[in-house]
């Protein structure tokens, strides 16, 4: 199988990972089972390999007025050592990407989908303006996710940074393993959980510390498998699936970061201008019936098709099948019933409220 390999292939492999290809990248849907590993995340403890994401520096004096006119949140409200969950749209309104931007002292970084490192450089070098430096980090520094209840006492362990001190959604700097590291308190998962921003070159050490010190508090590495049933629980949108170039912000659920009260970014005239013309939203749904829900199945009420899943799974956590999708407006209530037809058959589900799961410890 060809693909882009991360510094931590050869451990994928020595761990008997189960390889598939990802955005380009041979990675690990899972190590044990799917199953085992979310429940892992969910009440210990689990290490993720997310060296495929793309990591940008964007750095000048007129860096923090380009990244506030090119993403749709509010960037002149980040304060050194924070993070923000924002999002890039084409004029049309149409994500160009989801991200996360943090805020250094003289300098943003930027981590975006591994799928679209390639197009959202090209987005950033088109638009920039004035004093404004782009550089892709991507190949040099490496990711670890680790998420779930125990993952602060098993990073303590291993770091001079005071993890107590970090709120979620902030960040700090220090040694991990007597490696410099960025260290951020954010997730994919629901849970308490930390990303480490480290060089590359010594990301593969760190994995196996951390393996080794959190053996006594139940850790195992988990993979990709794992990682997308975690975040459909919590409602945490895939880029791809439930939102893409074509879906406006406001359509998925994204009118939290969505600041039109900014004076200008890209796409906020579309935007404002569909705010009363919306006629499809994306709704999270449970299953009445043992089924689940895939991508691309159809959403009816009655025999009326409705929309479409854009995401599906099997929960671990609650045991039932779930699912995001797209419907029309009317059909966007909580205890609205729907038909999904799965496999030529009519399945009964309901609309419930976002997220599926809330007894996380994501703000422990």
């Amino acid at each position: 199988m060809d693909g882009l390999k991360t510094p931590l292939y050869e451990k994928h492999i020595a761990l008997k990972g189960n390889m598939v290809l990802f955005g380009g990248y041979l990675l690990p849907t899972h190590y044990t089972s799917i199953n085992h590993e979310h429940l892992a995340v969910r009440s210990k403890a689990g290490l993720f390999d997310v060296s495929h994401m793309g990591q940008f520096i964007v750095s000048g004096s007129d860096a923090e007025i380009f990244l506030q006119q090119i993403t749709i949140n509010d960037v002149s409200n980040l304060k050194e050592g924070q993070a923000q969950y924002t999002a890039m749209c084409y004029e049309d309104g149409g994500i160009v990407d989801d991200l996360i931007i943090y805020k250094f002292k003289d300098k943003y970084l930027l981590v975006v989908n591994c799928s679209n490192i390639r197009k959202d450089m090209e987005w950033l070098k088109k638009n920039k303006f004035g004093d404004v430096k782009l550089s892709d980090l991507s190949k040099n520094i490496g990711l670890l996710a680790l998420q779930g209840p125990k993952s602060k006492d098993i990073l303590q362990l291993i770091t001079d940074v005071d993890l107590d001190s970090i709120k979620f959604y902030n960040f700090s700097t220090g040694k991990i393993d007597g490696y410099e590291a960025t260290i951020s308190r954010t997730g994919y998962t629901g849970e308490l959980g930390y990303e480490l921003y480290i060089n590359s070159n010594h990301i593969a050490e760190v994995w196996d510390r951390l393996l080794d010190v959190g053996r006594n508090y139940g850790i195992n590495p988990v993979g990709l498998g794992c990682r997308d049933t975690l975040r459909l629980e919590m409602k945490y949108l895939l880029y791809g699936n439930d939102i893409n170039e074509k879906t406006n912000p406001l359509e998925a659920g994204l009118g939290w970061i969505t600041k039109l009260n900014k004076d200008y970014f890209i796409g906020k005239t579309t935007i404002c201008n569909s705010r009363d013309k919306i006629t499809k939203h994306l709704i999270c749904i449970e299953m009445k019936e043992k089924s689940i829900p895939r991508k691309g199945y159809k959403i009816y009420s009655g025999e009326d098709l409705i929309g479409e899943i854009t995401s599906g799974t099997m929960s671990p956590t609650l045991g039932k099948g779930i699912g995001l999708g797209y419907v029309s407006t009317l059909f966007k209530s909580i205890g609205t019933d729907l038909i999904i037809e799965i496999r030529g058959r009519k399945k009964r589900a309901t609309v419930v409220k976002a997220p599926f799961y809330i007894n996380g410890s994501l703000l422990a």
